[in-house]
């Protein structure tokens, strides 16, 4: 960034409000984990302002990760690819109609739909991109250090512009009080009413962040031979589907497929009743880990600085993860592919989305099973010795994280 520029920016590091506002927008106009990672910025604005009413804009798809977010009134849902008429009616319903909006992510859709919607206005700008039109569409600035802090921190970063203490608590969906939804959903586990349910998530949106069906079936039996009920997690798209169906083949016997069956709310109850959650670098394993249980995430060539997934209760103000290294923070423990690239930041060894990534196909099951084991010893005290994988040496490696079972 010029001299110029940083001086601009230091001029609106931060926004004083004449008084407390009463509506607030917050515009993440992303995909569903930003969504998700932009929850502890609703949460920060919510406890400074309790008496607020906050609104969140996103795209159509995403609003079911907010499903039952106590901190929201309203989810105003957007289309991603809308014709201009449509475009144009969304403004109007928003038009000024806020004191403050947010735009929670670095790009231009929310800056403009904060501009539009707030009546003052603050957002994330990339560190090395404040241009004049972005200065003219803010009146403060929360600079995005996007190759260097975990995107819960970068969206934490409009707290700090405002002046307010930022909660780094992601906020996962939920189904709600209703007891008939509530006696449904119980009513999917009683053919394993009393096991302990271990949820596996095999298939990412991306064919690049897929581990391999032969490792996950190996999880399957593992976990099936120490009690585990197993069931499996993940969205409605064909391919998701066509992927757990050739785990539950390779694995045999009894498996609990929900895949594409529960809406995101219900996947996060999933996810809480589990002793253990594994998937890989996907919305799901975000969900997991802010629900508090025992997260094994497995990840190739994304950035863990950038996208491991944030344990519940760690603290504003620091990242969990470096960026080479595999082990433990807090509720979740993060198995990094070995290979002199890792991370290569890239879609695939092919680069393209559907290209397969070798670190993650190479990825042992050996060392997923230690990192499992370890977790268990947490959420099953005296079942599971750490470091034990069931007579099999885990492969554990914590030189970059320091010693397991810290919080910070």
């Amino acid at each position: 960034m010029t001299e110029n520029a940083l001086a601009a920016v230091a001029a609106k590091s931060s926004l004083v409000l004449s008084r407390p506002p009463r509506t607030i927008l917050v515009a993440c106009t992303r995909r569903i984990g930003d969504v998700l990672l932009a929850t502890p910025l609703v949460r920060s604005l919510k406890a400074r302002w309790p008496e607020a009413q906050i609104d969140m804009l996103v795209f159509r798809g995403t609003e079911g990760v907010l499903e039952n977010n106590p901190d929201l009134r309203r989810v105003i849902v957007i289309s991603q690819r809308a014709p201009l008429r449509e475009r144009l009616a969304d403004i109007a319903r928003i038009w000024r109609r806020y004191d403050l909006a947010c735009a929670a992510v670095s790009s231009d859709r929310p800056r403009f739909y904060s501009w539009f919607a707030g009546r003052q206005r603050v957002g994330l700008v990339d560190d090395d991109r404040v241009t004049r039109l972005k200065r003219f569409l803010l009146d403060g600035i929360a600079l995005n250090y996007h190759t260097a802090a975990h995107t819960v921190e970068s969206s934490l970063e409009v707290a700090r512009v405002l002046g307010i203490e930022p909660i780094a608590e992601v906020v996962p969906p939920g189904i709600g009080e209703d007891p008939a939804r509530r006696a449904a959903f119980e009513a999917r586990f009683s053919d394993v009413a009393g096991q302990p349910l271990a949820v596996l998530h095999p298939a990412p949106m991306f064919a690049y962040k897929r581990w391999r069906v032969e490792g996950w079936a190996d999880l399957v039996r593992w976990l099936r031979a120490r009690g585990f009920a197993v069931a499996m997690s993940g969205g409605p798209a064909a391919a998701e589907r066509e992927y757990a169906q050739q785990v539950a083949a390779e694995a045999g016997g009894t498996l609990l497929n929900f895949v594409g069956q529960f809406s995101l709310g219900e996947s996060a109850e999933l996810f809480r009743r589990a002793k253990i959650f594994v998937g890989p670098d996907t919305g799901a394993t975000h969900m997991a880990a802010a629900t508090g249980t025992p997260t094994v995430a497995l990840f190739g060539p994304s950035d863990p600085v950038r996208w491991g997934p944030w344990p519940k209760a760690w603290p504003a103000g620091s990242n969990p993860w470096p960026l080479v290294g595999s082990g433990r923070r807090g509720n979740v423990y993060l198995v990094q592919g070995e290979a002199a690239c890792v991370p290569c930041m890239q879609e695939g060894c092919e680069r393209h989305v559907e290209s397969a990534s070798q670190c993650l196909v190479t990825l042992s099951t050996e060392r997923v099973i230690g990192a499992m084991t370890q977790m268990l010893a947490l959420s099953m005290p005296g079942a599971f010795a750490e470091g034990e994988a069931g007579g099999t040496t885990a492969i554990v490696d914590t030189s970059a994280l320091g010693p397991l079972g810290g919080q910070h």
